[in-house]
């Protein structure tokens, strides 16, 4: 087991800083419902099959109502309990019990004028017991987690050290003949070894000669082909997404040439990128490298934000336009694709934005 585990002061800066956003808003009261958004601010993570809900009041106040039992730590000044399963059957009305409580805990509190909640997932049953004026505080919420604390990011170096495991079992057992189904099986199992307890997501490509993908039933990799190993395994809810390419066999000319262009690609990104410097710009820049490259085409994002979602921002695609923050974490996924390069090759690192520049948390072998 490892001793990363929730920190109540961290948890208590992520609430003031949700407070700021509230007085700049004039709301008075903050409801979420999404997980997510409660371990960010609470420290708990509740499986997905629960429907818990926290209310953050302006005075910094945050009730918590969990699923059947109370957390061992939560940073909330009232932690109370729903009953989420009866007899061990998990509920369906799961949302109607937890808002019932939630609702009995806030009575003795003068009913909010304005009122912050997600817009995505601020449910009917929920908003019919308030008459305050609702506002998308989601964005904000996304918004204050671009820049990761330290607590945050010591589960996301705890998740990418799963991904470092995976790789070094993946080259030990890479070669032809090899099937999909048995490298996804060693790579989890080397993942769950390395955290001590089992993953709370897993991803992404597990494909031999293809772009990427699920592991496919009785497909083995033959020499030649590239094995594209895009790994994005989740410690405590914190997501990893990093990859790397590696060939069944010795790699061909034309597979080691297109290597060193995206080699060109991660010096040019590790130079470049600082806060302050725009995402937008960035993918213009390693996309014209990648375009000087003799073969293969590059098609696809550069890359993203990571942490308790997949993708997050910063945004390094040309549909935003993000601009980098010191404290973010972020990848970036240089790859190009074609019919000579047995489909092709994508290598993908993880960063943390520093006060001058950035630092790799992927430290980990490069070669095809």
């Amino acid at each position: 087991m490892t001793d990363v585990g929730i920190d109540i002061a961290a948890c208590r800066g992520r609430q003031q800083r949700v407070v700021e956003q509230m007085v700049q808003h004039d709301l008075d009261l903050v409801v979420v419902t999404q997980v997510e958004h409660i371990q960010y601010l609470a420290g708990p993570r509740f499986r997905w099959v629960f429907q818990p809900v926290a209310a953050l009041s302006r005075e910094g106040r945050l009730t918590l109502v969990a699923p059947q039992r109370l957390p061992e730590v939560a940073a909330a000044d009232e932690v109370l309990t729903y009953e989420a399963q009866w007899r061990s059957t998990l509920r369906n009305d799961q949302r109607k019990a937890s808002t019932d409580v939630l609702i009995s805990a806030l009575a003795s509190q003068p009913q909010p004028r304005r009122m912050g909640v997600e817009f995505s997932t601020f449910g009917t049953y929920l908003s019919s017991h308030f008459e305050a004026t609702l506002f998308d505080i989601e964005p904000a919420l996304y918004s204050l987690r671009r820049r990761k604390d330290p607590d945050e990011l010591a589960l996301i170096r705890k998740a990418i050290a799963g991904t470092g495991r995976m790789y070094e079992r993946a080259r030990e057992i890479i070669a032809p003949g090899v099937t999909e189904l048995h490298v996804f099986n060693e790579l989890q199992s080397a993942a769950v070894e390395e955290f001590g307890e089992m993953l709370t997501g897993t991803g992404n490509d597990y494909q031999c000669g293809s772009r990427g993908g699920p592991p496919r039933k009785g497909r083995s990799a033959m020499a030649g082909e590239l094995y594209i190993l895009d790994l994005g395994p989740a410690f405590r809810g914190y997501f990893a997404d990093n990859a790397r390419t590696i060939a069944v066999a010795e790699p061909t000319d034309a597979q080691q040439l297109a290597w060193e262009f995206i080699m060109r690609a991660f010096e040019h990104v590790q130079r470049e990128v600082r806060p302050g410097k725009n995402a937008r710009a960035l993918f213009r820049e390693v996309r014209a490298i990648l375009d000087e490259a003799p073969v293969g085409v590059f098609d696809h994002h550069l890359g993203h934000g990571i942490g308790l979602f997949p993708h997050e921002a910063p945004h390094l695609n040309p549909n935003w336009d993000d601009t980098f923050q010191e404290g973010e974490t972020f990848t970036v996924e240089p790859g190009l694709y074609a019919p000579e390069l047995q489909a092709g090759m994508r290598i993908e690192n993880d960063y943390v934005v520093t006060l001058d520049g950035v630092e790799c948390l992927t430290d980990f072998p490069l070669e095809l």
